[in-house]
This record gives C-alpha cells, structure tokens and sequence, in this order.
C-alpha cells in the first residue's frame, strides 16, 4: 500500500474543482496525497482556477506538488486516482438542454428528460476519452467520475469499456442524506445506516436507521409530509429559490408512496406539468449558476491571484467533494465503508435487469464496489425503472450507432415528454444546437 496518493482532478476548469482541491488538503491525515494535478481542454477557463489553487496549496500544504495542464500525458502519467466531473460544451450548452425543451412545454433540466438525453450525447465521447489516457498512462489507477448525467455515462462505460476500472458516484443522495441527518438532529449523515434502490437521479429511500439499529424513517417521514425536504440548515449551494422549490416539492413526491422516501429528481418525472408551469422559459437554472456560483467561484479565484493570498478564500466544498474522498479511502485503505455508487445491477435487485446500471448501497474497498442485494421491488417504481433505463440504453445506442431514429424512440418514451411528435421537434432542435458535439445521426 502506497504511503502517498497523486490525484488528477480531470475538468480543471470546473467551479468545483477549488472545493475539491481544498477538501483534499483537508483530509491529509486520512488520505495523504504527494500531488494534484488539474486536467482541462479548455486552458483559459482552466488557468485562472489553476493559479489559485497553486497559490492554496501553497499555502496549506507546500510540501505537495501541484500542477495543472491541458497536456493528457503530464495529467495521467503514474496517477492512482483520477477524479472527472467534466462539462462538455459548459454552460452556454446547458442553457440549450433546458430551454429548447421548454419552448415545447416539456421540463428543460440538465440531467432529466430531453436535456439529460441532449447532455448525455455530449458527455460520453468526453469521458470516454478520460478512460482512455487514464489506461494508457495508469493503468492501474481507479476513475472516480461524477460526470453528468451519470446513468447515461455509467451505461455508455458498462457497454464499450467493460472491464475499466471506472465508478460512477453521484453526491444527490448524499446531500439529501446530510438533510435527512439535519431534520432528525444528528451530526452527520454517517450516523445512519441506509438501503436505497433506483438508478441514478430515481431513487427510493427503504429504510434508514441508526448504528444501533433504531429506525429513523417514521420521524423522517412525519416531518417529509408535513414539510418536504426542507431542513433547519440549508447549504450555501442550496439557498437558490430552484433548490428550496425542489426540496418542498419532496411532500408531493412522498404522497405518491408514504412507504419509502424519494429522490428529489423524481419530480421531473411524476409532476412535469408543474415544473414547466413554474419554470421561466427565459431564465433557467444554468443562468442562475451563472451569475451565481460560477462568477463568485471566478471572482473568488481571481481575488486570490490578485492578493497572491488565499488565506481569506472561501471555497464552498459540497457533499460531493467530502464523498469523493470518502470512496479514494475506501479503494486505496479497503476500508469496506457502505456507500451509494452506480453499478451493474446483476441481481442486486431481484426482479429487474441485470445489465441495468443501478443506484445501491456498495461495500467498496480495494477491488472496488460489492453491491449490496435490495431484494425485490414493488410494481410502482419497477414499472417507472424500466421506462427509464430503456430511455438510457436507447440513448447510448444512438449514440454507437448514429441512429436518428434510436435517439427519436428515447426522446418518445422519456416520461417528460407527451408525444412522438414533440419528441421530434425538441431533437431537430437540439441537433442543429449540438452538431459541434454529438456524432451525426443518420
């Protein structure tokens, strides 16, 4: 076992990368690393973060090496993790996946329906790319990818590179989780057990208790009927209306059945009516980001470059950020620890596809994620599950095979979308929105 771990953040330009690169140097003492290096094609966007960070790493930590380029080999070269959250085509491509939807009165969102398919489209021949220079120069290092849409990418790498050694996290749950722990009094969301089924985004809550065993979920479910997923404590990151929206939408998701509690994306799939109702067709979520968290992100960086100080920098590092270190650990020290990754469902749960890429708890260490058996599930979310997953694996198949009419079909059976017909006029669109990045369809 090395002593020492170097780390290539793979979309160094993204506006999580500082919060990444600051939760490392945070938890040094649990997973020490001797160097980060920051991977972008976009060198520009990439640079000004990059300058900050060496100058907070620097300052924090100087005795580990850092590093950013738009070079694959300097980046992948004798790594052992590569951590990828990239965004291909950003957010001028976002705004595009949720407002072309909208213009036909269909939900426009990044990962769900028609702009979850859109981005999907870009996403995979990205991350792909990201396998391919990780195997070439590591071999033998582990790809922690919280790309999005992640059930498309964790299907696009189930099928054309099997035996990679690539998992897909996503830290919705667990941000969900740290509520859930904020609703009930607890300090963390480490202090509770919990079994969890769907896919990525579609997902339902079973049972949560505590060390001991005690079960937390009536608690949980009173105040969810009441109040939704709205906490005592909301996070920086989830004080934008959109998000506070969302979590007091949970009560109606959680109406439709008491028995479990569900992911917040659920809502795009059973109250789509309601999201384009109170959706401004003109200023959605990725503008909000924008002018949000993008430019206090950049301003922030540049302050720091300006000051040549980080030492009054504030970096927002999310629930994802803290999970990413939580799998490193678990994979480099097989600590065993239960988390919720995205793997092939091969029997986890019973009655359902065993080459779907299902959302379950895993026991993860050294030779990566051991999922957890879920059992068998009722017919309410087997039935929503499977319209889903065959959205998922049409779209991947559009995208192997250039077919027209295979992306026409995803669109078609997306639960967001009322008919063939407007599926239609949303992917012309979105095609002549995309030519620069999805393979021609024909």
């Amino acid at each position: 076992m090395k002593d020492k771990f170097i780390v290539t953040i793979a979309g160094g330009g993204s506006t999580y990368t500082p919060g990444i690169v600051l939760m490392l140097l945070e938890n040094m003492n649990r997973f020490p690393i001797s160097e980060i290096r920051l991977y972008d094609n976009n060198a520009e966007r990439q640079s000004v973060l990059g300058e900050a960070c060496q100058i907070m790493v620097n300052e924090r930590h100087p005795e580990v090496a850092f590093s950013y380029t738009t070079d694959p080999q300097a980046a992948f070269t004798d790594v052992d993790f590569v951590m990828a959250h990239i965004r291909v085509g950003l957010y001028e491509m976002r705004e595009k996946d949720e407002k072309i939807p909208l213009k036909y009165g269909v939900v426009g969102q990044e990962t769900c329906g028609p702009g979850g398919i859109a981005y999907g489209m870009r996403s995979i021949a990205g991350v792909l790319e990201l396998v391919d220079y990780m195997e070439q120069y590591s071999p033998n290092a582990w790809m922690l990818n919280y790309s999005n849409p992640a059930a498309i990418v964790a299907e696009a790498t189930r099928r054309l590179r099997p035996t990679s050694k690539i998992i897909n996290i996503c830290d919705m749950p667990v941000a969900i989780e740290g509520i859930f722990a904020d609703i009930l009094g607890l300090a963390s969301r480490k202090e509770m057990n919990v079994r969890y089924y769907g896919l990525n985004h579609f997902g339902w809550w079973t049972s949560i208790t505590d060390k001991a065993g005690n079960d937390l979920m009536p608690a949980l479910k009173q105040h969810v009927a009441e109040q939704g997923y709205c906490s005592p404590a909301e996070d920086f990151q989830h004080k934008a209306p959109s998000w506070i929206e969302t979590f007091r939408k949970a009560k109606d998701l959680f109406a439709l059945d008491p028995q479990t509690l569900p992911n917040t994306y659920l809502k795009y799939y059973f109250y789509p009516d309601y999201v384009v109702e109170h959706s401004n067709p003109n200023h959605t979520r990725a503008n909000e980001i924008v002018v949000g968290r993008e430019k206090e992100v950049f301003d922030m960086a540049r302050h720091i470059v300006e000051r040549e100080s980080a030492r009054e920098a504030h970096f927002h590092a999310g629930a994802h950020a803290t999970f990413i270190v939580d799998l490193a650990c678990a994979i480099a020290f097989n600590t065993q620890e239960r988390m919720l990754l995205i793997v092939e469902n091969n029997g986890a749960i019973a009655n359902f596809d065993e080459t779907a890429m299902v959302e379950v708890p895993c026991l993860v260490g050294a030779n990566g994620p051991e999922p957890l058996a879920m059992g068998r599930i009722p017919t309410f979310q087997k039935g929503l599950m499977e319209q889903q997953v065959a959205v998922e694996k049409l779209v991947v198949e559009a995208w192997i095979e250039g077919s027209y009419q295979k992306l026409w079909q995803a669109l078609t059976l997306s639960k967001t979308v009322p008919s063939a017909s407007v599926a239609k006029a949303i992917l012309d669109d979105l095609i002549a929105a995309n030519k620069d990045y999805w393979p021609e369809l024909h």
